[in-house]
């Protein structure tokens, strides 16, 4: 195989620990596949070299690899995931007897089984907290918690405090020990288990771990900065003070601090736990241009903890296009072209911060007649509880006689949730569809309920009988009603146990509404569009030749010749909103999320911003797209621009340019034709402070938040209302002291 310079160097890497910086599309795969052969040829036994991938996929792809290049006859090492590493350690604990047996809950079922009844001993005689705490997305946020504990090996109640797990999430501590003790009554354990019992048995006994060290003489570990405490622990017990380790990954590309990962893990705690290691980059990327290469470095440079590292594009690469477009025409029309050009759908991606904003995207396309698949079925616009009951109420303002159809009333009951177990509320959407009139207030169905629930379901009915009056409605002003009348954005965020979800759920109301506004000239068409996917969501959603719509998260490993990154908006991507706002840290990690985004393309990337009321993203002029694009053009053309390049970062071009080897003059651009990411001019900006804006004229700041450098204020303004501005991108002139 042929291999570049870096690759080599990893490759005949001898004594001692090494560190590998890998970017976006370095082909570290193939080098690690390089350096066990190496290893073998040097003479390593197989049995003493242990390789560790992150997922499943990853493995098998690597272990097909590996097959495929290795000499005849070659005897192999193990390639391992860390749940097949603690397979084995649990199994080998268990014959030892140090750990009792136990059986793996295997199947989802199972599992929320275990949380739902963990979670009704610590509730139980408080009926109103258990109905809550038994919410779906509730339940998923506690078993959320549990693993967490497992993975950051933290007591439970010092994690609890440290994390900010939302309201009504106080029985999550009692909770956990309820499910400790049904799942050792039960002879049980998770997936999590076969990493938190063995690391705990092995850590408490010397004796013991002197017994399962010293077998390995090299571990080479994948996507290291994606490992929690718990792998990295049960990692350095396996190596021992004889193997040497390899650790592969790119600090840049941590986007799973959510489930205990951190950048830190490749910058800096790798050194701490194994001793002084060896640094090797792996620079250069096989994926995509210079145009690319150039914006992802831009894209990451204001990231504080991050590696000194630029990301290189090979010189076969393909000649990537960038650019930034506003709405759904405009990404419709980029597809449209794509098309005509002779690709297929299938061949691109269109990514989403968060599976809420693939809403508007989904029914863009929906509109568009063209055809998309979702990496989650489940996530198709009209799978969905809220937008399902959001639909109904719009098809009962429209179709009073659903007011007698029990099946139509549960589900606009159930949706936002009232709180109210799915039985009882089953109960009284039957009684209402029948009797067409609120139960007497002495009425069994009512009498078990809490005041405020009776109350809440009460108001509900009412809304409903008042819908077929607003028929004449346009969509958006009947959505805005219901949700006003629901006051669902409340109801939503106390729901979702943890916040970011809360404020997801929230954002999908808002993105359904701009939607309907979109079609406000055309009613029909706009319930057209609702009910047509209702009766067939296969063939509207599932279309193998259609694009594929995934979040980033999703979307980690992957790449696509035709990228569109959708939501390129301030508050979406980044995510943060008044309360919920940016810490310097949560943007960071915003930040690599971003740039794991944008580097899933080879060929194409589009980045779409909504525009109106939601302004572009501070990332995608961070990432300086358009110097980008002109740079890399001029690179690609014979006859260089005789009059130098003006660009917001000079240095950082200058600076790649130098290490691919080529030249191009280029110069700072003028003072007002553009701000360099992270160099703003310096200013200050208090709450009291008066200022003046270009268009909204004076007014008063009232709220600063987000990273100090570059806050986000919002400003009351004496003509224009209140306004929340990115304040050193918005012509701001201020006017006095503050108050």
């Amino acid at each position: 195989m042929k291999l570049t310079d870096e690759q080599r160097a990893v490759v005949g890497h001898t004594g001692g620990h090494a560190r590998v910086a890998a970017v976006a599309g370095a082909g570290k795969t193939t080098t690690m596949v390089a350096r066990v052969l190496h290893l073998l040829a040097q003479g390593a036994a197989p049995s003493r070299l242990l390789v560790l991938m992150f997922n499943r996929a990853a493995r098998e792809d690597f272990t097909a690899k590996l097959a495929r290049w290795a000499p005849a006859g070659q005897a192999l090492p193990d390639v391992r995931t860390f749940h097949s590493i603690g397979h084995r350690l649990t199994g080998t604990l268990t014959r030892w007897g140090v750990l009792a047996p136990r059986e793996l809950l295997a199947q989802e079922w199972q599992r929320e089984r275990l949380l739902r009844q963990a979670v009704q001993q610590s509730l139980y005689g408080d009926e109103t907290m258990l109905e809550s705490a038994l919410d779906g997305d509730r339940l998923e946020a506690f078993g959320h918690f549990c693993e967490l504990v497992k993975a950051e090996m933290e007591a439970p109640q010092a994690l609890y405090e440290r994390l900010d797990f939302g309201d009504d999430t106080g029985h999550f501590v009692d909770a956990f020990d309820a499910a400790e003790a049904l799942l050792e009554q039960h002879r049980l354990m998770t997936y999590a288990d076969l990493l938190y019992r063995p690391l705990r048995a092995l850590e408490a006994d010397a004796a013991l771990r002197q017994r399962v060290e010293g077998f390995l003489d090299h571990v080479i570990i994948d996507e290291y900065q994606d490992i929690n405490e718990a792998q990295q622990r049960l990692l350095a017990l396996l190596a021992g003070e004889r193997a040497a380790v390899m650790a592969v990954g790119d600090a840049n590309q941590c986007i799973y601090e959510w489930r205990g990962a951190r950048p830190d893990t490749m910058l800096e705690d790798f050194t701490r736990t194994f001793g002084a290691a060896h640094d090797y980059p792996l620079s250069t990327t096989f994926r995509h241009g210079d145009a690319l290469a150039l914006a992802a470095n831009h894209a990451i440079a204001a990231n504080r903890r991050r590696p000194d590292q630029l990301c290189l594009a090979a010189a076969g690469n393909p000649h990537t296009r960038l650019s930034v477009a506003q709405g759904g025409g405009a990404l419709v029309e980029a597809l449209g072209v794509w098309q005509r050009d002779g690709r297929h759908l299938a061949e691109g991606c269109i990514l989403v911060r968060s599976w809420a904003l693939s809403v508007s995207v989904q029914l863009q396309l929906l509109r568009a007649g063209l055809p998309f698949r979702l990496a989650r079925e489940d996530r198709f616009v009209f799978r969905l509880p809220l937008v399902q009951a959001l639909a109904g109420y719009l098809r009962l303002a429209r179709q009073p006689r659903l007011l007698q159809d029990p099946a139509h009333l549960l589900l606009l009951l159930a949706q936002p949730t009232p709180f109210v177990a799915r039985e009882r509320l089953q109960a009284l959407a039957t009684r209402l569809a029948e009797s067409q009139q609120w139960p007497s207030r002495d009425d069994p169905l009512l009498a078990s309920l809490k005041p405020i629930q009776r109350r809440n379901l009460k108001r509900r009915w009412s809304l409903l009988c008042d819908l077929p009056k607003l028929a004449a409605w346009s969509p958006s002003r009947l959505l805005a009603e219901v949700v006003e009348r629901l006051d669902a954005e409340k109801v939503l965020k106390r729901a979702a146990a943890r916040r970011e979800k809360g404020e997801e759920d929230v954002r999908l109301l808002d993105v359904l509404i701009e939607q309907a506004a979109e079609l406000d000239h055309d009613p029909e068409a706009f319930i057209a569009l609702l009910e047509r996917p209702d009766r067939d969501p296969a063939a509207s959603a599932g279309d193998a030749d259609g694009i594929l719509i995934s979040t980033v998260h999703g979307a980690k490993g992957l790449e696509w010749p035709l990228v569109a990154l959708w939501g390129v908006n301030e508050e979406d991507f980044p995510h943060y909103s008044r309360d919920n706002p940016l810490t310097p840290e949560r943007l960071e990690e915003e930040r690599r999320l971003f740039y794991v985004a944008m580097t899933r393309a080879r060929e194409q990337l589009l980045m779409v911003h909504d525009g109106g009321e939601h302004r572009p993203s501070r990332f995608i002029a961070e990432s300086a797209w358009d110097d980008c694009q002109r740079v890399a053009d001029a690179l690609g053309t014979a006859d260089p621009p005789q009059a130098p390049l003006a660009v917001v970062s000079p240095a950082l071009v200058e600076r790649y340019l130098t290490a691919s080897g080529r030249t191009l003059d280029v110069s700072a651009a003028a003072s007002g034709v553009a701000s360099p990411p992270g160099h703003y001019a310096a200013a200050a900006f208090d709450v009291g402070q008066r200022v003046r804006h270009a268009v909204f004229g004076e007014g008063e700041i009232q709220v600063v938040e987000g990273d100090p450098a570059n806050p986000v204020i919002e400003v009351r303004f004496t003509h224009a209302g209140k306004r929340r501005l990115i304040a050193l991108r918005a012509p701001l002139e201020p006017l006095g002291e503050s108050a």
